[in-house]
C-alpha cells in the first residue's frame, strides 16, 4: 500500500513543558519514516508555526527535525494560517502542542476513511482519550466530550460524552461505517464545533477555499468557522468522518487558574477578532448563551449532571463541572460587558506558556 502524504501543523508559543511528547507520540507512529531517532520524515512533514517562544520550544523542534516557521501574530490562528500556507502534502492535519496521539496507528486510522471515500472533507477522531493518569481538567474534558462546558450544556460539543453517550448533542444526519461515523453537515444548520485537537483536512478543500467569505483575511484561519462559512456561502452539504478513535488532549492538566486564563482568553480572541471572523457564533445561538446562564446560575443542573455522570463512570473529575460553569460565565460575562463598554484589549501573548 502506499501511504499518502501528510502534513502536520502545530502552533506554538511556550510550548516546552507538553511539545516534547506530542512530537514523541508522532515519532511513534507505524507511518512510513526514515528509522532513526527524533527524524519524522518520509511521507510526514511537520510544521511548528510559532509564536517567538522563549524557552525550550524550538530545541525541542529541531531535535526531532521539524520545519519551523514563525508567527509574528503569536495567536494560533495566524499560526495554523501559515502552516496550511506551508504545507505541501495530501492531507494536512491540525494538531495542538498539548494533544499526544494515543496509539501508534492512529494516522492510518484516521486517514482510512478519506483514502476509502472521496466525498468525506476530513476526519477528527470521535473522543478524547480518557486517562486516569491525567490531570482532574483533562479527565473532565474527556468525560463530558468537551473543554468548554458551554459547548457541552448547549450540544455543540463535538467528542463522545460519557454522560449522553453520544459525540454530540445536535441532531446530524450520520452512518455507522464500522470504523468511522459518516456524518452530513447541512447548510442553515446549528453545527457541532469541529476544527482543532486532531481534525484531518484534504489539503486540496483547504486550497480551494482559502477564504470561505469574501473579504476574510487570509493571514487568520478559524478553524471552527470554515465549514459554517463554506456551507453559508455554497448552500451544499459536507460530509465528514468521525473516526472511532480519541486523542489525548492534557488541557489544563489540573490547573484552575490555567482553565480560567484560558476561559477568558477564549471571549477575548472572540470579540477582538469579531470584524474578521468568518462566521458569526454569537448570532446563531442566543437561545444557547440564555440556556447556558440559567443553567449555570439556577446552580442544580450542573450538580445533578455530576452526580449523573459520576454514577455512569465514576470519577470525582465529574464534580468539577459546577465550578467549570461558574468559571466560564464569570469569564464569559465579564469579558462581553468590557466589550460593549469598549475596555476590552487584546491578549498580550509576550509572557503567554502552555
Amino acid at each position: 500500500m502506499t501511504y499518502p502524504t501528510i502534513s502536520i501543523v502545530i502552533p506554538t508559543l511556550n510550548s516546552a513543558k507538553v511539545l516534547n511528547k506530542c512530537l514523541k507520540s508522532i515519532n511513534s507512529q507505524d507511518y512510513p519514516k526514515q528509522a532513526t531517532a527524533k527524524s519524522v520524515s518520509g511521507r510526514i512533514e511537520i510544521l511548528i508555526t510559532d509564536g517567538g517562544s522563549t524557552d525550550k520550544t524550538i530545541k525541542i523542534a529541531k531535535g526531532y527535525k521539524c520545519k519551523i516557521f514563525k508567527n509574528p501574530l503569536k495567536t494560533g490562528e495566524s499560526a495554523k494560517a501559515i502552516g496550511i500556507k506551508k504545507a505541501k502534502n495530501r492531507y494536512i492535519v491540525l494538531i495542538d502542542s498539548d494533544n499526544i496521539l494515543p496509539n501508534k496507528s492512529w494516522l492510518k486510522k484516521m486517514i482510512k476513511p478519506l483514502e476509502k471515500d472521496s466525498s468525506l472533507i476530513g476526519s477528527e477522531p470521535i473522543k478524547f482519550t480518557y486517562r486516569k493518569s491525567g490531570g482532574f481538567i483533562e479527565r473532565y474534558s474527556a468525560l463530558i466530550g468537551a473543554n468548554d462546558p458551554y459547548a457541552f450544556v448547549t450540544k455543540v460539543y463535538d467528542r463522545f460524552s460519557y454522560l449522553t453517550n453520544t459525540w454530540t448533542g445536535l441532531k446530524i444526519d450520520q452512518i455507522d461505517k464500522d470504523q468511522y461515523i459518516k456524518i452530513t453537515l447541512k447548510p442553515n444548520s446549528t453545527l457541532p464545533t469541529i476544527g482543532a485537537n486532531g481534525t484531518i483536512l484534504r489539503s486540496s478543500f483547504l486550497h480551494r477555499h482559502p477564504e470561505p467569505v469574501e473579504g476574510s483575511p487570509s493571514n487568520y484561519f478559524f478553524d471552527i468557522d470554515l465549514i459554517s462559512s463554506i456551507l453559508q456561502k455554497t448552500q451544499k452539504p459536507l460530509y465528514f468522518a468521525k473516526v472511532k478513535t480519541g486523542i489525548i488532549h492534557s488541557y489544563c492538566e489540573s490547573s484552575i487558574s490555567k482553565f480560567i486564563r484560558k476561559q477568558f482568553r477564549r471571549l477575548t480572541d472572540y470579540y477582538t477578532y469579531l470584524p474578521i471572523r468568518q462566521f458569526n457564533w454569537s448570532k446563531t445561538n442566543r437561545i444557547g448563551i440564555i440556556k447556558f446562564s440559567l443553567y449555570t446560575l439556577t446552580i442544580f443542573p450542573p450538580i445533578i449532571d455530576s452526580f449523573r455522570g459520576y454514577f455512569k463512570k465514576p470519577d470525582p473529575a465529574w464534580f468539577f463541572h459546577p465550578l467549570a460553569c461558574f468559571i466560564s460565565f464569570f469569564a464569559y460575562s465579564l469579558t462581553t460587558i468590557k466589550y460593549h463598554l469598549k475596555l476590552l484589549k487584546p491578549i498580550s501573548r509576550t509572557k503567554w506558556q502552555q
